[in-house]
C-alpha cells in the first residue's frame, strides 16, 4: 500500500513541480533557474512542516507519511534539475550566476526546511 502512495504522491509532486516552476518562470523570466530554486524552497519548507506535523504532532499512517514526504515532496524538489542547470551555468561561462545558485539553494532551503520545522512545532 504504501507503493502505491508514494506513487500517486509522486504523479502529483511531479505535476505540482511543473506547474509551479513554469508560473515562476513565466513571472521572473528564464534568465536564472528561478522555477527550480523555487520548488527547491516551498518543498523544504514544506519538508520542514509536515516532518513535524506528521511524526512529532498527529498520528497519520505510513501511507499518508510515504505519500507526502516520498512521492509528493520527491517529485515535487528538484535536485537533479538543479544539478544540470548549475551545470549548464558553469559550462556558459556564467559562474557567478552557478555560484550564486548553487550556494542560494542550500543556504536558502536550508532556511525554510528551518521555518518549516519552527511553524510545525508551533502549530
Amino acid at each position: 500500500m504504501q507503493a502505491i502512495a508514494i506513487a500517486a504522491g509522486g504523479a502529483f509532486g511531479a505535476l505540482m513541480r511543473y506547474w509551479v516552476s513554469t508560473a515562476t518562470y513565466t513571472w521572473l523570466g528564464r534568465g536564472f533557474p528561478w522555477g527550480t530554486l523555487m520548488v527547491n524552497v516551498l518543498g523544504s519548507f514544506a519538508m520542514g512542516v509536515l516532518y513535524v506535523l506528521l511524526l512529532d504532532r498527529l498520528t497519520s499512517g505510513p501511507e499518508l507519511r510515504a505519500f507526502l514526504l516520498i512521492g509528493f515532496l520527491g517529485a515535487f524538489t528538484t535536485f537533479s534539475t538543479f544539478s544540470i542547470e548549475t551545470f549548464n551555468l558553469i559550462e556558459d561561462a556564467q559562474l557567478g550566476r552557478a555560484l550564486l545558485n548553487a550556494g542560494g539553494s542550500v543556504i536558502v532551503c536550508i532556511a525554510a526546511a528551518w521555518l518549516g520545522v519552527v511553524l510545525g512545532r508551533q502549530i
